[in-house]
């Protein structure tokens, strides 16, 4: 029964797509499509609030004794990002996705700061709220930045590091700066067609995505697209910490994974962290682009679950 509900809400979908209910219900669509995928992956939808903020976030069941995996997105994402991937993981872990501040549904203030280390201490303070202690941590690009100076700053509370095409280091050239030179930014979103772009640029074979969801995607990426401007230019400047040096601090294990093709930030940076981060070891994929967990969800889920086993 359960998996002939889910068929008939997928077919209502594209039923209604192909009926012309036109953009007067795509938010519907969106969420029912969304809705769909949560389930599948047996995680639900919450709202935390933590001071002046509050944080949205995906959290799937916990028994007891099982370890917490804190999933983290990249700039310009959000938690959704992690569906298909957390669907292979939420038997065997407490599976928590969060939307960093500035981001999908969580508190967007320009007047606040969001480079890495600020996000940290965000992050921080949406465990400490949740009454969630250690963590295995695992960070896409941006969020990678992240789980890496979360885990040096609080090695306490980390289990183990799992880096997904992590941004922080830029030492080798990736096809994203030859746009950044001419003042262009493909990661930020400014029409509907840019939607698809972006995917093309980020990933080798992008799963399809059908309307009404690509469009919602660009309509709220276009809303936001001024403190997505904000978010990247902090995170490009001058920092207040330095990040090569965290990297050297970090005592959980970690793994390093990476897009052989990513145009966003090239993989070879994968060696300095590498050797940077102590006890690192390097996963390489060939033909995929900057987001593993969406491009090859099942394979890159395995990976980081074996990757915690030995390392548990």
């Amino acid at each position: 029964m359960k998996k002939l509900f889910i068929a008939l809400l997928v077919g209502f979908v594209f039923v209604g797509v192909g009926y012309g209910l036109g953009s007067k219900y795509k938010y519907e669509l969106y969420e029912m499509a969304m809705s769909v995928e949560k389930e599948k992956a047996k995680l639900s939808s919450g709202v935390l609030t933590v001071g002046d903020n509050e944080f949205a976030y995906l959290e799937g069941p916990k028994t007891e004794g099982q370890a917490t995996l804190l999933l983290i997105h990249g700039f310009a994402a959000n938690k959704e990002n992690w569906l298909r991937f957390a669907a292979n993981l939420t038997d065997q872990y407490h599976v928590i996705a969060v939307d960093l501040l500035g981001h999908g549904e969580s508190t967007k203030n320009p007047a606040l700061r969001h480079d890495l280390d600020d996000q940290v201490e965000y992050v921080r303070g949406f465990l400490d709220a949740k009454g969630v202690g250690e963590i295995h941590v695992a960070g896409n690009s941006m969020g990678g930045a992240v789980s890496s100076l979360f885990a040096a700053t609080y090695p306490e509370r980390v289990r183990t590091v799992s880096l997904v095409n992590p941004a922080g280091i830029f030492e080798h050239r990736a096809v994203l700066q030859d746009y950044l030179d001419k003042g262009e930014n493909p990661l930020v979103v400014n029409s509907y067609d840019d939607v698809h772009k972006l995917m093309a640029f980020a990933m080798v074979e992008a799963p399809f995505i059908p309307w009404p969801i690509t469009e919602v995607v660009a309509e709220r990426s276009m809303a936001n697209k001024k403190l997505n401007d904000q978010i990247f230019q902090e995170f490009r400047s001058e920092h207040k910490y330095d990040f090569k040096h965290a990297l050297t601090t970090i005592k959980a294990p970690t793994l390093v994974m990476w897009g052989q093709e990513d145009k966003v930030i090239n993989y070879k940076n994968s060696e300095i962290f590498d050797a940077l981060v102590p006890n690192s070891s390097v996963l390489i994929y060939e033909n995929i682009g900057h987001a593993p967990m969406i491009e090859i969800p099942e394979r890159s889920a395995k990976d980081i679950d074996n990757f915690i086993n030995e390392n548990s």
